[in-house]
């Protein structure tokens, strides 16, 4: 029997037992297709960028890891993120930061325009990805301190403000040029080592620069903007002026997206269960999904509980279309390529997972108080063959199968990644 044959064969299976419990699996898959995630575009360089060959200096952003083979160049990055797509089924997007712009010199960041992520543009919208953007307030000499947005002073503010407003000018373009809504998220460092004595004045700064950032409206058509807090950053251990308290009230105050990392948050502490509670009040969120192994280690994303749960919260809650959901860690220990498609792959499997669970009759258990019923579904549907549907997909999108797809990364190494 080939393998095609054996996928066919298995699927059929799960299908009828997915059919006992009243889950519709052609349904399912139908539904995954329309849930896009957004790749991070630093997986493939270690957050280094096309701005110069610096690298990163400072900001609480660190890659560790020295394996070969990481993108030089915008071509080589692109180049890269194609193989990644043709392991993936469905239509991802990709989530881009300010800094891996393309230009013939130098140019300061209060003066990016559309102009400068041009062969992004094209490239993206030949291959049907919609674009994601980020404002870089980090690796830059005027982010040296640790402060930016909310700087005492006032002409280093100025500077960061008018990065922002390009930022949100670029992410409009991209939305108006391809067709669909790009979500542009801010993240600062600003933070101190240790004792801090007023932790009200930094707030009121970043309250006034970020207002004066989003003065000027544009269409939620084109341009989402999102605000995303952090416990603590390297060098700013003690004291974080964009704490997840403050950029939720900024959020829901001023209309615009709050986004939850995975990562940023203490060790025993999770975003899934925040999900409920923040979309009771604001409309939509930003997700950027990674694994905390010690805080914001930024590891690749893998099938955990953490995970299934995240997707369990969008799935059951009908929340598809009010979460956006990327990816955020930047592993160089192992091949950058299949970091990102490891990564990938688990996420739409654990949406898969989601959906494939059948909620509302467990919602109607849990509603008429029979959790004796509630939990010995919710178990059994552990042990279903939720694998064989995850082939079928990939089959039918015509992705590899399977291991299918670490053999294909081992020849890129071989052929593209190994002579660079």
């Amino acid at each position: 029997m080939s393998k095609t044959s054996s996928v066919e064969k298995a699927y059929e299976l799960a299908k009828e037992r997915y059919a006992e419990i009243g889950v519709n699996t052609d349904k399912v898959m139908t539904a995954l297709k329309k849930i896009p995630i957004s790749l991070h575009c630093w997986q493939g360089d270690d957050v280094g960028g096309f701005e110069s060959t610096a690298g990163l200096t400072g900001g609480g952003i660190q890659a560790t890891g020295n394996y070969p083979g990481k993108a030089r160049t915008a071509d080589e990055l692109r180049a890269d993120l194609d193989v990644v797509y043709g392991m993936l089924p469905g239509k991802h997007r990709l989530n881009l930061h300010a800094i891996y712009l393309e230009a013939a010199k130098r140019v300061e960041r209060t003066d990016i325009e559309p102009k400068h992520f041009a062969n992004w543009v094209d490239w993206a919208k030949g291959k049907l990805h919609g674009l994601d953007f980020n404002p870089t307030y980090f690796s830059h000499p005027k982010a040296a301190d640790g402060f930016t947005l909310s700087h005492p002073d006032q002409g280093i503010r100025k500077f960061w403000i008018q990065h922002g407003i390009a930022c949100r000018k670029i992410g409009e373009s991209f939305g108006k040029k391809l067709g669909t809504t790009c979500v542009t998220n801010f993240w600062i460092p600003d933070g101190y080592k240790d004792i801090t004595v007023d932790k009200k004045a930094p707030r009121d700064r970043l309250v006034k620069s970020l207002d004066a950032i989003f003065a000027d409206k544009i269409s939620p058509k084109h341009n989402l903007d999102a605000v995303e807090g952090k416990l603590f950053g390297i060098g700013a251990e003690s004291y974080t002026v964009g704490s997840h308290d403050f950029y939720l009230g900024y959020a829901i105050s001023r209309g615009v997206l709050l986004t939850l990392d995975a990562g940023h948050y203490h060790p025993t502490e999770v975003i899934s269960t925040k999900l409920t509670a923040v979309l009771s009040f604001a409309k939509e969120l930003l997700l950027h999904v990674s694994r905390p192994v010690r805080w914001d280690s930024d590891h690749v994303v893998i099938l955990d509980d953490e995970l299934y749960a995240i997707t369990q919260e969008i799935v059951r809650n009908d929340y598809t279309n009010r979460i956006h959901i990327g990816l955020d860690y930047f592993d160089a220990s192992i091949n950058r390529v299949a970091a990102w498609v490891i990564g990938a792959r688990n996420m739409i499997k654990a949406l898969l997972a989601a959906l494939l669970e059948p909620a509302d009759r467990l919602r109607k258990y849990e509603l008429s108080g029979d959790f004796t019923s509630r939990l010995a579904l919710l178990e059994e549907h552990k042990t279903l063959p939720f694998g064989a549907v995850w082939d079928y997909y990939c089959l039918q999108a015509g992705v590899p199968v399977g291991a299918e797809w670490l053999a294909k990364v081992k020849d890129y190494e071989a052929k593209v990644l190994s002579k660079r």
